[in-house]
């Protein structure tokens, strides 16, 4: 039975056809909603290769291409259809698409802007807080340790977030969401980012270990690409300090991720919130086991309300395109 087996032949002729990639996480509420103005390509429920799918959906007939986080879009993919003239992605962030490749041949591509980005800060604050005052970890403690009537003074002291020296990395829409946030709690702002923020009065720190060795806190916020690739290392991991907290929101490679385990079990660093990972969905053992340690399946951007809203924004980037319209949510492209 094939993909289309629910739709009749007569349904889908005329209608743009949309390669859908990985499938993102919206695609099972978004597609109902849209079906009726595009031909959704599935390539997901094949078992042939992308080359191979492909073949049977004669490529120069595909403009669009709609994927999440979950799929690389390489320039051999984008070879793969020489007609292609959009990309939309469910994301905020875009290092799982060769922008250049896009830049150079033409295809625009739309995100998610800024509509994550107090849902992204939200989470990174939750995962501070839950980690420096140990609430899953106190969960945990009781759930089992009450059965024994282990005297409750034997739970480990947290630390007080309020008046934390913050390091955040990548002062942008969700950093400085994530900077108002804190600010509440009486923390004190520091940052480093790409560039000075004129606009903004917190302290700017070019170098990241600089930021680190003043800090009690990091909280990273960037993207990730190839200057920002395990930004995080163990020479920042020591400057931060045994007492010191990592939250990441942004994408698991900015961290070196052997050296933070290392770290975290040789007691270099007080705790860390992670919220993403390097190799996802692949996470390291090790952190399993540790009271200190916070972990959420890359879930900062899921909320009940951004879900809907991001269908909303894909399919109507995809509308826009074949409107003939300024897309949405456009992604600036590097030089």
């Amino acid at each position: 039975m094939t993909e289309e087996a629910n739709h009749s032949s007569s349904d889908m002729k005329g209608l743009p056809k949309v390669l859908v990639l990985g499938p993102p996480f919206i695609f099972s509420s978004l597609e109902p909603l849209y079906s009726h103005k595009f031909h959704f390509l599935k390539s997901h429920l094949s078992d042939l290769s992308l080359q191979h799918y492909l073949q049977l959906h004669h490529p120069p007939s595909i403009t669009a291409i709609l994927c999440g986080t979950g799929y690389s879009v390489t320039a051999e993919v984008l070879r793969l259809l020489p007609s292609l003239r959009v990309l939309v992605t469910t994301s905020a962030g875009t290092n799982h698409i060769d922008l250049r490749e896009c830049r150079r041949r033409g295809i625009q591509v739309a995100g998610a802007g800024g509509m994550f980005s107090d849902d992204v800060a939200d989470m990174a604050v939750a995962l501070l807080i839950d980690g420096m005052r140990k609430i899953s970890a106190a969960d945990r403690w009781l759930r089992t340790q009450n059965r024994h009537n282990a005297p409750w003074h034997l739970f480990p002291l947290g630390s007080k977030l309020s008046g934390k020296q913050v390091g955040i990395i990548g002062l942008g829409s969700i950093g400085m969401e994530v900077a108002k946030r804190l600010e509440s709690f009486g923390c004190i702002i520091s940052y480093n980012s790409k560039h000075k923020k004129t606009a903004v009065s917190y302290p700017f720190y070019s170098s990241v270990v600089e930021l680190a060795t003043t800090c009690d806190v990091l909280v990273l916020c960037c993207e990730l690409n190839e200057q920002t690739k395990h930004i995080i290392n163990r020479e920042v991991i020591l400057a931060l300090g045994k007492g010191g907290f990592i939250v990441n929101i942004g994408r698991g490679g900015l961290i070196d991720e052997k050296e933070l385990v290392k770290c975290l079990m040789e007691g270099e660093i007080g705790g860390a919130g992670l919220d993403v990972f390097e190799n996802e969905p692949r996470v390291p053992r090790e952190l399993f086991e540790m009271n200190n340690v916070v972990l959420s399946p890359h879930a900062a951007a899921i909320t009940a309300e951004s879900f809907m809203n991001m269908c909303e924004i894909a399919g109507g980037n995809l509308e826009a395109f074949f409107s003939n319209k300024p897309l949405i949510t456009p992604v600036m492209l590097p030089e």
